[in-house]
């Protein structure tokens, strides 16, 4: 019988072993001075390899593995800063949700 079969496939995050791997494909280096601000980045920040190769890849001719890495690093420092100002919201929510609960148990 014929039909439709959805296959959900665990994806994790890009960590710095898949981002060297990444980067070997995309832009032909095995190291750079940037490998190491990388490293603290992607271990600490969710991002899919997807994103991180989209970093990766030159947009232009002109664009050199420079460009591409201090892309990178733009948007990992972006995603981090996105992570915290939801977290504070998160957590400046909770608060008030727990301010007017005890309001109306005093009242």
């Amino acid at each position: 019988m014929r039909g439709r079969m959805d296959n959900h496939v665990e994806m994790s995050y890009c960590r710095f072993e898949a981002f060297k791997v990444l980067a070997k494909n995309y832009l032909e280096i095995e190291w750079h001075e940037l490998y190491g601000e990388i490293e603290r980045l992607v271990e600490e920040i969710d991002m899919s390899p997807a994103d991180v190769a989209e970093n990766l890849m030159p947009k232009s001719d002109e664009e050199d593995v420079e460009v591409c890495l201090k892309r990178l690093v733009k948007s990992l420092e972006e995603e981090k800063d996105n992570s915290r100002k939801l977290a504070e919201e998160e957590e400046k929510k909770k608060a008030e949700g727990e301010a007017r609960r005890n309001k109306k148990a005093d009242q």
